[in-house]
C-alpha cells in the first residue's frame, strides 16, 4: 500500500475540499507520467505487443490536456496494472508505475507511486551489485524533472512516504 491511510490535505483538490490546485494537480499528473515513460522500455522489451502501460501514460497525458475525462485515465491505469500481473520483475514495476501515473488523474496522490515503481524498475533491472546506485541515480533524475510550482510538495511526500515506498527515495 503505497497510499497513506490518511489522506494529505495537500493532494486532494480545491473543489474537494483540499488545498490543490487544478493546474498542480496536472504538474503533478505529467511528472508522473515522465518518471513512468522513463522506464516503458523495461514492459516493453518483455511484452513488445502489449500496448496497455503506453496507453495509460498517454491517457494520463491527454488528462491534463483537456482531451479525455477523468475516468478514462483511471481505466487505463487499471489495465496498466493488469499487463503487470502475471510479471515479476522490472517490466513489473515499470507497468505498475505506468498505471500510477494513469491514476493521478483520479487521485494526485498517486504521483509517488509512478516514482517509487520507476524507481524499483530500475533497481530490478540493474546487476544485483549495481541496483542501490541505480535506484539513486534513477531517484536523482526524477528529482531534476519537478517542475518548480511542485518541487517542495513533493519532496515533502517523499519524505512523508518514503517508508510506505519501500525506502526508494533515499537519494
Amino acid at each position: 500500500m503505497i497510499l497513506p491511510k490518511v489522506r494529505d490535505p495537500r493532494f486532494i483538490t480545491v473543489r474537494r475540499g483540499g488545498t490543490l490546485s487544478h493546474a498542480d494537480h496536472h504538474f503533478l499528473a505529467v511528472w508522473a507520467a515522465d518518471c513512468a515513460e522513463h522506464v516503458l522500455h523495461l514492459f516493453e522489451q518483455e511484452r513488445p505487443d502489449d500496448g496497455r502501460p503506453r496507453r495509460a501514460i498517454e491517457l494520463g497525458r491527454a488528462w491534463t490536456r483537456g482531451e479525455v475525462a477523468m475516468t478514462q485515465a483511471r481505466t487505463a491505469a487499471g489495465h496498466a496494472n493488469a499487463a503487470a500481473r502475471d510479471l515479476s520483475g522490472a517490466a513489473r514495476h515499470a507497468a505498475y508505475a505506468a498505471g500510477q501515473a494513469a491514476a493521478v488523474a483520479h487521485v494526485a496522490a498517486h504521483e509517488l507511486g509512478a516514482a517509487a515503481y520507476a524507481i524499483r524498475a530500475v533497481r530490478a533491472s540493474a546487476a544485483e551489485g549495481d541496483r542501490a546506485e541505480a535506484g539513486r541515480h534513477e531517484c536523482s533524475w526524477q528529482r531534476d524533472r519537478l517542475p518548480s510550482e511542485i518541487r517542495e510538495l513533493v519532496l515533502d511526500d517523499q519524505r512523508l512516504r518514503n517508508d510506505l515506498c519501500w525506502w526508494v527515495f533515499d537519494c
